[in-house]
């Protein structure tokens, strides 16, 4: 991988957006159907991606496993992340990640720990990451 690349000062929004949630889905070092499913709907559905090329989701997480799996990988991907995010997406960002967690019913320890991470690195509210969680919370709740 070209220097360049992994030393990127920013990445467009959506991107950044997309490293969350691969990040997220692969902290438990595997990648399930699930995750992978609720990654894809999320970027068809959520206004946030209305002009981001769906056709480059594929492209988008790989150069993000490649940048996690390079020295000091997680930290810097991290702080890419924050660095790319403006701050009115933070929020976005962390429900995102809570997303794709839960969208295997199964919350691991690593994916609790990278969503900790993610919460410190863009500063986010104690309220803000109660209101998110509680939400997906309720929306993944089973009878």
């Amino acid at each position: 991988m070209k220097d360049s690349f992994m030393m990127s000062k920013q990445l467009p929004a959506t991107e950044a957006l997309i490293h969350v949630m691969v990040m997220v889905s692969a902290s438990d070092s595997r990648m399930n159907d699930a995750e992978l499913l609720a990654i894809g709907e999320i970027v068809k559905t959520l206004p946030v991606f209305r002009n981001f090329d769906k056709d480059r989701l594929v492209t988008v997480s790989q150069e993000c496993a490649e940048r996690m799996g390079a020295d000091n990988g997680l930290s810097d991907t991290l702080d890419l992340i924050a660095a790319s995010l403006p701050e009115k997406l933070h929020d976005t960002a962390y429900a995102l990640g809570v997303e794709v967690a839960a969208s295997d019913l199964s919350l691991k320890q690593e994916e609790l720990r990278m969503l900790q991470m993610l919460r410190d690195r863009l500063k986010l509210d104690r309220l803000t990451i109660a209101a998110i969680e509680r939400g997906v919370q309720a929306r993944y709740r089973t009878i």
